[in-house]
């Protein structure tokens, strides 16, 4: 009788222990988790270039945007980083509001994925967007500059 008390106290423990949820690891953001500075760096370039397509701040563009950049737009359309700004510069793209509702930011050595979720409301070649966008881009660190190389987005049910 002893024996199987002792057996199913070891089992309860087991099963409680498995069932404790295992804390992140030190690369994972959460809300209670804090950032690394590198985290937290790439977070504020992202927002600071959400920004600056609001704002038209194409220095700031310039500067967070990678040569090489490809932005495969929620419709499929791509565009490099001179067509991208060339498109802000035209009006073709205006950006009126930016709103980031989730954004997590991963670091692997020098590059950074950012997955998040955003409301763009816009004026697409003269028509108003209001866009709901589940996004993943990506940076890398060139010197001490986060630059972004790549963005890819999903539109979400409103």
């Amino acid at each position: 009788m002893k024996s199987l008390l002792t057996l199913c106290l070891i089992l309860s423990v087991q099963l409680t222990r498995a069932q404790t949820p295992v804390s992140p690891s030190a690369s994972a953001t959460s809300a209670s988790v804090a950032m690394s500075a590198d985290e937290k760096a790439v977070a504020d370039t992202e927002r600071q270039r959400f920004g600056a397509q609001v704002s038209k701040d194409y220095a700031v563009l310039d500067q967070v945007l990678a040569n090489d950049m490809t932005y495969t737009h929620s419709n499929g359309n791509t565009d490099n980083k001179q067509s991208y700004i060339q498109s802000i510069r035209d009006g073709k793209s205006k950006y009126d509001a930016i709103d980031v509702q989730e954004l997590k930011v991963r670091v692997y050595g020098k590059t950074a994925v950012i997955n998040g979720v955003c409301l763009i409301k816009a004026n697409n070649n003269g028509e108003t967007i209001n866009t709901h966008l589940r996004y993943t881009d990506v940076y890398v660190r060139n010197g001490k500059q986060w630059q972004m190389v790549a963005w890819q987005s999903i539109k979400l049910a409103n």
